[in-house]
């Protein structure tokens, strides 16, 4: 599963940069067409990296304190363009990651309220079968002990044998008036 998921965020992110790169496109033709927007909004960035590039290549190959010039305005403004550009790509793939993981949060929230629900329900189960069982309990408790049930039980053998003596006896004697 996890071998799986890293080819498909590849595609997902390939997905987000293929449907924010018109809106990119659109913005850096923006850029490149306003001189407020070229050079408010892209003239600084640009020149900010071009300066931090330098610099870093700079103090890499060992010279310190070299004075970097700045790019020329068309340059600056086709590099801010990009850099435009390319923020858009990452913010708008930002945003989806974002919002997936709100949605993955809210999944989680739902499924975790609804175990809480059954556990809830099921402790309320239980609460009322122990409510049952001491019921049963009580009527348990009630009902006489083993040796009142065999006192009754022979009791009712012994009214039992006497209703069949009577009833043997006034068999024969219903019987026979029919007979004469």
């Amino acid at each position: 599963m996890v071998v799986g998921a890293f080819p498909m965020a590849k595609l997902l992110y390939l997905g987000i940069r293929q449907v924010s790169k018109p809106l990119a496109n659109r913005i850096k033709e923006a850029a490149r067409r306003s001189e407020f927007f070229k050079t408010y909004v892209c003239l600084p960035p640009a020149q900010l990296y071009h300066w931090v590039e330098m610099r870093t290549k700079m103090r890499i190959m060992g010279f310190r304190g070299t004075v970097i010039k700045p790019l020329n305005e068309e340059a600056a403004a086709e590099l801010g363009a990009e850099l435009l550009g390319e923020a858009t790509i990452f913010i708008v793939g930002g945003g989806c990651l974002v919002l997936e993981y709100w949605r993955h949060q809210a999944q989680q929230r739902r499924k975790e309220e609804e175990q809480r629900a059954a556990w809830d329900a099921m402790r309320d189960e239980v609460g009322h079968l122990v409510l049952a069982l001491e019921a049963l309990q009580a009527q348990v408790q009630a009902v006489p002990p083993p040796s009142a049930l065999e006192e009754l039980q022979a009791q009712m053998q012994e009214v039992r044998a006497q209703l069949r003596t009577e009833e043997a006896r006034s068999t024969p004697r219903a019987v026979s008036p029919s007979k004469e």
